[in-house]
């Protein structure tokens, strides 16, 4: 699990836009923790895993940030699919400000040396979304729905991803022919 501490969250949204230039790097680090008055020195101390481990974080502060926002809302008025619909729509909008550095940061997690960390914190992405919208399986569904929902929000992230346009309608409509791929799939496995 991610350590999580004020100074973190604070340094890594002092990053974002440091990130999206800069890239995922330990000038970045320094100069966000810098940024928000500490000392750039200490950025090994705050962030042993490195800018590697800065990625992981802010994946966990924006998975934190998401689970808040759902649970301002009244999900469980909703069917699962649209649950599961308005958490990624929560998540980019999120993420939206940050596109660019969203993009670096994938890249530094597509790098094969970094496939654990990447694994790991889409798996925590994905299960954050689910519990998020209710979900409280405790059979081999809790993880058919999570393998499941990575490879959409995966494909999902990756057409966003496509350009720097921080819009994400065309995002959600690229989520919602998936999620209506996924329903026929599943009518068609009950029918059979």
């Amino acid at each position: 699990m991610t350590e999580r501490s004020d100074i973190r969250d604070a340094a890594i949204r002092a990053m974002l836009p440091i990130a999206a230039d800069e890239g995922w790097n330990w000038g970045t680090l320094r100069a966000g923790l810098a940024a928000i008055g500490e000392d750039p020195a200490l950025a090994e101390s705050h962030f042993p895993g490195g800018p590697v481990g800065a990625v992981a974080h802010w994946i966990d502060l924006a998975d934190r940030e998401m689970e808040a926002a759902a649970a301002a809302e009244d999900l469980a008025a909703l069917r699962v699919p649209a649950r599961i619909r308005r958490l990624v729509e929560l998540s980019l909008r999120a993420t939206a400000p940050h596109k660019r550095a969203l993009r670096r940061a994938f890249s530094l997690l597509a790098l094969p040396w970094n496939t654990p960390v990447a694994l790991r914190t889409t798996a925590k992405s994905v299960d954050a979304m689910w519990y998020a919208a209710g979900d409280t399986s405790a059979d081999f569904s809790w993880y058919t729905r999570r393998a499941t929902l990575a490879g959409v929000y995966g494909a999902t992230l990756a057409y966003w991803l496509r350009d720097d346009d921080p819009e994400v309608e065309d995002a959600l409509d690229f989520l919602d022919r998936r999620l209506a791929d996924l329903a026929r799939l599943g009518k068609r496995r009950r029918a059979a």
